[in-house]
C-alpha cells in the first residue's frame, strides 16, 4: 500500500525505494539496525548471537538469533530483496539445527555475543532476568522455535508455503518493511503481513489447543 503525506490539503505519494538503491546492505546495515532495535520487527525478543553457524559442515549463519519471553528460541532471517528469495527454506533449516540448543549453550553463545559488542552485562543474569526466572529450567526452555522473516517484500510462493507451515503449527512471522524516501529523509513502513495482525490471537489459541 502506498504511503501517503499531508500537505497545504493535499495528499501526497511518499516515493518508494529500494535498500539497493540506497545503498543499503544486508549484513551490514540492517542486520545492525535491527540487532539494536530487535523490537521493531520481533517484540518481546532478546538478541543473544549475530551471523550464528555453530554447527559442524556448513557455512551457513543465522543472521540474528533470540530468544523469547517465554524461553523459545527465535531464529531472524533477513533479506532486502523484493521477494524474499528461499529466506523460508534457509530459516527451516537453521531451526532445525539450533532445536536442541540447552540453556547453558547458549549462555556460552550470549557471552560471547556480550563480549564481541563490548556489553558489559553477566550472560546468565541477563538471560535469567528476560526470562524472569529465578533459575535454569532446562525442562521448559526451547519447547518452540519461531522464525521471524524480514523483507522488503515476500513472493506469493514464499507467504503460500508460510501459511501452509503455520497451519501444521509453527510460528513463523513475515515482517515486510518497504523503504520510502521524502525531504531528504529515509523512512522504513513496518508491517506484519503473516500473521494478519487481527488473526493472530485467534492463530495462537488454536496451536494451544
Amino acid at each position: 500500500m502506498p504511503l501517503y503525506r499531508i500537505a497545504e490539503n493535499q495528499i501526497v505519494a511518499v516515493e518508494r525505494t529500494t535498500y539497493e538503491a540506497l545503498g543499503i546492505r544486508e549484513r551490514q546495515d540492517l542486520q545492525l539496525m535491527f540487532k539494536n532495535n530487535i523490537e521493531v520487527i520481533a517484540p518481546g525478543v532478546l538478541v543473544v548471537a549475530e551471523e550464528f553457524g555453530d554447527w559442524d559442515d556448513s557455512r551457513r549463519r543465522i543472521d540474528l538469533l533470540g530468544v523469547d519471553r517465554n524461553a523459545n528460541l527465535v531464529v531472524v532471517e533477513l533479506k532486502r530483496t523484493e521477494d524474499g528469495g528461499h529466506m523460508e527454506l534457509q530459516a527451516l533449516r537453521y531451526a532445525a539445527m539450533i532445536s536442541s540448543l540447552t540453556f547453558s549453550k547458549l549462555e556460552a553463545i550470549y557471552s560471547t555475543y556480550l563480549a564481541k559488542n563490548q556489553i558489559d552485562l553477566d550472560a546468565r543474569d541477563s538471560l535469567l532476568q528476560f526470562l524472569e526466572w529465578e533459575e535454569v529450567d532446562e525442562d521448559q526452555f526451547a519447547q518452540e522455535v519461531k522464525i521471524v522473516l524480514a523483507s522488503s517484500e515476500f513472493s506469493k510462493e514464499l507467504t503460500t508455503t508460510v501459511m501452509w507451515l503455520n497451519e501444521f503449527g509453527l510460528d513463523v512471522r513475515c515482517v515486510r518493511m518497504h523503504p520510502y524516501t521524502a525531504d531528504n529523509q529515509t523512512y522504513l513502513d513496518i508491517q506484519t503481513v503473516i500473521p494478519i495482525p487481527e488473526a493472530e490471537d485467534y492463530q495462537i489459541r488454536i496451536r494451544e489447543k
